[in-house]
Order: C-alpha cells, then sequence, then structure tokens
C-alpha cells in the first residue's frame, strides 16, 4: 500500500521514518509547502515527493496528516472525501463545533479516521489499561497523572497551541476516558504562570492542575509543568482494591529521590520524542494495520472531540472558580 505524509516537520519525519521501515508499505509518500523540506526528508528515506497543489488529490491508499493543527480543516477536507483511512495527528480542530463538522464528514465519506494520541501505544500506559480492563486491579480507585515539559516552549509555539489544557492535558484527558472506559463528569482545574513569562503574554500558563471525577466515580488528579529542570517527565499511577501500578516510573525518570535508593534520572528523558518515541513507532504500525482492514479503530475520532471537551471545560472551570460538568461544554 501507498501512504502519503502530509508535512515535512517534526512529526511529519517520524512517520516517514516508520513507515519507510514498515515492509507492508510500498511507497511512502510526501508532500510539504515548502518543497525542498520535503525533498530534503524524502531524500533520507526514499520516499517519494508529491508537488504541494496535487496533495489533495487521491494518490495513495492511506494518509497521515502531520501539518500544524492551523491547516487540518483544509487538509482534511481535501483528504476525507476520498474515503481513505487517515491518521490525524492531534487535535483535529481547536474548537468543538470545527472537530465535530470534520468527524461528520469523515462519516459521511466512509473515511476512517484514527487520532494521533501516542500515549495509548506506549507499552507501560498500555499494559496499565490492560491491568485495569482485566479487572486484576479490582476497584479503581483513582489516577495520579504527571506531565512536566523539559523545556518551555517557543514564544511563536505558544501563541498558536490553544493553551496548556488543549495541547499538553488533552493527551492525558485521552488517557482518562480509556483507561476507565467512562466519561469525565466533571472538572476543577487551576492554572498560573510561575516562571516563564512567555505564557503570560498569551494568556496561557506554565503550571496547571486538575481534579477530576469520571462519569463511574473514578477520582483523577492531574498535574503540569511546562518546564522540568531534570527532563521531560510523563508518568501515571493506578490504585485500586487489589492493586497498585505506576507507567513511566523508570530509571530514566527525571526525578531525584531523597532517599536515593531508586535508581532514577539516569540520562533522562529530553523531550517528548525521546520520551515516546517508541510509542510513536506502535502508532504508525497500528495505523498501518488498521488501513488494511485487520483491525478496529485503535485511537476513534470521538477521542479528539471529548478529550477537548474536558479541556474547555478547565478553561470554563478557571474563568468562573466553580467546578464544571463536562457535559454542559457544547
Amino acid at each position: 500500500m501507498k501512504v502519503l505524509v502530509v508535512g515535512a516537520g517534526r512529526m511529519g519525519a517520524i512517520r516517514v521514518e516508520d513507515l519507510a521501515a514498515d515492509p507492508r508499505v510500498s511507497e511512502v509518500l510526501v508532500t510539504n509547502r515548502n518543497e525542498q523540506r520535503a525533498h530534503e526528508l524524502a531524500g533520507a528515506f526514499n520516499a517519494t515527493v508529491v508537488p504541494w497543489k496535487k496533495a489533495l488529490t487521491p494518490v495513495a491508499d492511506a494518509v497521515v496528516v502531520a501539518v500544524g493543527t492551523d491547516a487540518h480543516d483544509h487538509v482534511l477536507r481535501g483528504i476525507l472525501p476520498q474515503g481513505i483511512p487517515v491518521l490525524c495527528e492531534k487535535p483535529i480542530a481547536m474548537t468543538l463545533a470545527a472537530t465535530s463538522e470534520l468527524i461528520d464528514l469523515a462519516e459521511s465519506s466512509g473515511s476512517p479516521l484514527q487520532i494521533g494520541f501516542q500515549r495509548r501505544f506506549d507499552e507501560p500506559i498500555r499494559a496499565v489499561h490492560d491491568v485495569i480492563a482485566s479487572g486484576e486491579i479490582g476497584t479503581l480507585y483513582s489516577l495520579t497523572m504527571t506531565a512536566h515539559d523539559h523545556t518551555p516552549s517557543a514564544r511563536e509555539f505558544i501563541a498558536g497551541s490553544g493553551g496548556i489544557f488543549r495541547d499538553m492535558h488533552v493527551h492525558d484527558f485521552d488517557l482518562v476516558r480509556w483507561l476507565t472506559g467512562s466519561e469525565v463528569e466533571s472538572v476543577s482545574a487551576t492554572r498560573a504562570v510561575r516562571e516563564n513569562q512567555d505564557y503570560a503574554d498569551f494568556d496561557d500558563a506554565d503550571v496547571s492542575s486538575v481534579i477530576a471525577v469520571t462519569t463511574s466515580g473514578v477520582q483523577v488528579i492531574v498535574t503540569g509543568t511546562r518546564h522540568d529542570a531534570l527532563g521531560h517527565d510523563v508518568r501515571l499511577e493506578a490504585f485500586g482494591s487489589q492493586d497498585s501500578v505506576s507507567a513511566g516510573l523508570n530509571s530514566r525518570t527525571p526525578l531525584r529521590t531523597i532517599e536515593n535508593d531508586l535508581n532514577l534520572n539516569a540520562n533522562p528523558y529530553r523531550g517528548f520524542v525521546d520520551r515516546f518515541r517508541d510509542a510513536f513507532k506502535n502508532e504508525t504500525h497500528a495505523f498501518v494495520t488498521f488501513a488494511r482492514g485487520e483491525i478496529t479503530n485503535p485511537c476513534p475520532p470521538d477521542s479528539a472531540l471529548e478529550s477537548l471537551r474536558i479541556a474547555i471545560a478547565c478553561e470554563q472551570s478557571i474563568a468562573t472558580g466553580h467546578i464544571t460538568r463536562v457535559a454542559d461544554v457544547v
């Protein structure tokens, strides 16, 4: 099968590399507004360049959308009517209305749409999911989730990111739904600018916290920062009546223990690609399997819609100073 990657930036490069290594993919195609970057990427992995002006015409059996979020609408409106499988990096769009409209277009066109939430494909996180789903954990009491970027974002990224809840914590919100198998009922959120004033210039934040409760009664605590001096830290803990398990706590976790009796902070993760490189590879492999019709959608479009809804509920909670019911966000 031929797979077209739209975008030659960091995520596009990851997808091209992994697709080129998949023996089930006969040809990888690359397109980008800046065609020089497309040629450079294609040359590194023996891929074929498609001119940007022809990117939205039928040229492949499946498509990966790895452009910036502001270009998703244009690209998806051209690709989805072709009725072919699409992997779209999160988010589909920055608003619920636009997200819903594109999901409806995918459904009406018969275009299977997988969302790029790579944490579902991290093997330790998936193992936690399986422990919960199997019932081994017993009654799931609570989840504690940590998300710390290693370095603050560049100003140009902050300006178009959508903010800490829509950009960073949307990954955590997807995991809450996936791990618990239930929707988030309510959230109470806080945020602040503690160190990096660039975030204040864009009404964003460099620290955040969320207390959430699912419809099934699971208590969830999510904390995040846009800067971690030691490295990139994403981990979670699940506590149940029969077992307690963690993912992301290992020798590379950028954390120093005062007791000094655990082997942590050895060659710590330096960014999200370093932390989740294997997960991206697993995700791309799963997309090819999905595109071939061999598995059901491992990350369906409602994951993007409902995670965005939770993020907006957090913003509303901050604006009002009260707990926000997620179902009221429309």
